[in-house]
């Protein structure tokens, strides 16, 4: 199998021959695919099988000690190349710019293969810097850098209000390139009842582009027939098959023009309205971190971040993709959409409330999908009706895109305001491919479902979870029925963007988890707790100022 490769600053993809390093090397090379703090892995040896996994281990470049990573499962895909290998995984949790051994073994064999990887520094090396001045005409980027010396353009303190006379106020086709510190405002002319959504920022092509420190608002098209904002105008948007490498950090998107329609004054079968980023069936390896995506009632979103095709091998935010850090929020339907091939996409560390499903999952046609550490809050579906579940999965489609493996980990729902989601894993949805450890999935009620019980869910495995609500006959046999009782002061604070989410000593689910190597964080005790937050850990914090 081929697979692309990736120029960055100075730190390129390394696949070396594991005997290099001293290693047996048999099958297709290993590679790796790294960002800032994962690196996504592959591999396909001889003799692979369902029965048998690939057992990871990882050291800094140096190091005496190994750390064991999450085993691979063997998962190809057919009818697509997009799969890249036959098994596909993850090492997270790893520090900026460093160089790792990687080890894979495939177990009960000899088959090993080594070799080392880099992590994405956070460090852009810049050559021309274009200072932006206040403006009210679009800025089009088509000058590119290079991987040594990014082209920045230096927006701060600078505003680009277009005033609703062009679509857009920032166009790029260019590589290499920096957008900071820009006001954008006033994206989208007329009320078209047709066409392409467009976005304030939009990416018609390029790669290894970043977005950082901009705030972005009044962006979108009113629909002349609904009256509600023209469905995907986003803040940022691209929907270019070749765009990698994107990287949206410590952006203040909110407050588009016009609304979306809530699930009780829908014109079709869905909302339809504006989104924060919206990413179509792009080339992926995309980094969108320490965001703050919000709004009001007034001027709800579609989804947050998300995109699409959903039934389809690519989908958003497209493979080797991490989404973290983030604030989402006023979303009449998810406020993560993480849909379509999810090959190697992972989602950690965000807030996400008053949405009708905080993560949208439906469906991995490839995996593997990673969603962790999250918090959930307010679940709603409009003004006066609670939400649907934490996490969407089901089919979109058809059931022949149910095809990837997922893993969700230490996620906690979180009672807001009692405005908890009716499901939690799928609610009543079909679910496939699932491991569920250590979540909080604290349901409206005793007799809904924490995980769905559908008769045509294949091949999940729930276990060690705080569930109120219904599971599936045969699954959480150390999982904890109950309701979490959280430490004193617990909750988000709107004005720090900081969180207490830390279960009380005595609570259902406190030391009562599994430590899943390379994900669970820091824990005191014989075993970690259930959900996001460890006691004794600091607050967690969420978007611009979660940052480096």
């Amino acid at each position: 199998m081929t697979m692309r490769t990736t120029n960055r600053w100075a730190l390129a993809i390394l696949v070396l021959a594991a005997a290099r390093a001293g290693a047996q090397t048999v099958g297709d090379a290993p590679k790796a695919i790294p960002t800032f703090h994962c690196l996504g892995l592959y591999w396909s040896p001889p003799g692979g099988a369902a029965d048998k996994e690939v057992l990871v281990r990882y050291r800094p470049q140096g190091d005496r000690t190994w750390n064991e990573a999450l085993p691979m499962r063997y998962n190809p895909i057919p009818g697509t190349d997009e799969d890249l290998a036959d098994y596909r995984g993850s090492i997270v949790r790893l520090a900026p710019g460093t160089t790792y051994e990687v080890e894979l073994s495939l177990a009960g064999t000899s088959t090993k293969a080594r070799w080392t990887a880099s992590t994405w520094s956070e460090r852009f090396p810049i050559g021309q810097t274009v200072r932006v001045a206040d403006r009210d005409t679009p800025l089009v980027l088509r000058e590119s850098g290079t991987p040594g010396a990014y082209r920045l353009y230096d927006g701060r303190g600078a505003t680009i209000d277009v005033g609703h006379r062009h679509d857009q106020c920032v166009t790029i086709d260019a590589s290499y390139v920096i957008l900071r510190g820009l006001t954008l405002k006033g994206a989208g002319v007329g009320e078209p009842s047709r066409g392409r959504p467009l976005g304030a920022v939009q990416i018609d092509g390029g790669h290894d582009i970043v977005i950082e420190d901009c705030d972005i608002s009044d962006w979108g098209r009113r629909h002349p027939e609904t009256g509600f904002g023209r469905d995907y105008d986003s803040a940022i948007f691209s929907r270019s098959r070749t765009l990698e490498r994107l990287i949206v950090q410590r952006c203040k998107l909110h407050h588009p023009r016009w609304t979306t329609n809530p699930w009780d004054e829908r014109f079709d079968r869905h909302t339809t309205g504006p989104q924060c980023i919206s990413l179509f069936d792009t080339a992926g390896n995309h980094v969108i971190r320490y965001n703050e995506c919000w709004s009001d009632l007034d001027h709800m979103y579609n989804d947050g971040i998300g995109g699409g095709s959903n039934g389809s091998f690519r989908g958003a935010p497209g493979p080797d993709s991490d989404i973290y850090g983030n604030l989402v929020s006023h979303c009449w339907d998810d406020g993560l959409e993480v849909e379509g091939g999810s090959r190697n996409v992972r989602v950690w560390g965000n807030y996400i409330t008053q949405t009708l499903m905080a993560i949208g999952n439906a469906a991995g046609s490839i995996g593997p999908l990673y969603i962790w550490e999250n918090v959930a809050g307010r679940s709603q579906r409009d003004r006066d009706a609670v939400g649907l579940n934490f996490l969407k999965m089901g089919y979109a489609g058809g059931e022949q895109w149910m095809t990837g493996h997922m893993y969700i980990f230490h996620n906690t729902i979180f009672r807001e305001d009692d405005w908890l989601p009716q499901g939690g894993l799928g609610g009543d949805r079909i679910v496939k491919h699932v491991v569920s450890r250590n979540n909080i999935l604290h349901v409206r009620s005793p007799t809904g479902p924490s995980a769905s019980s559908h008769r045509q869910n294949i091949d999940n495995d729930f276990d060690y979870d705080l569930y109120r609500g219904r599971v599936p006959e045969g699954h959480e046999a150390h999982g904890v029925r109950g309701e979490p009782v959280y430490a004193a002061g617990s909750g988000f604070d709107p004005a720090t963007r900081t969180g207490h989410f830390q279960l009380a000593p005595s609570s259902p689910g406190a030391g009562a988890g599994v430590a899943i190597p390379n994900f669970t964080s820091d824990f005191s005790g014989p075993a970690p707790d259930i959900g996001a937050h460890q006691r004794g850990a600091p607050p967690l914090r969420f978007g611009v100022a979660a940052g480096p």
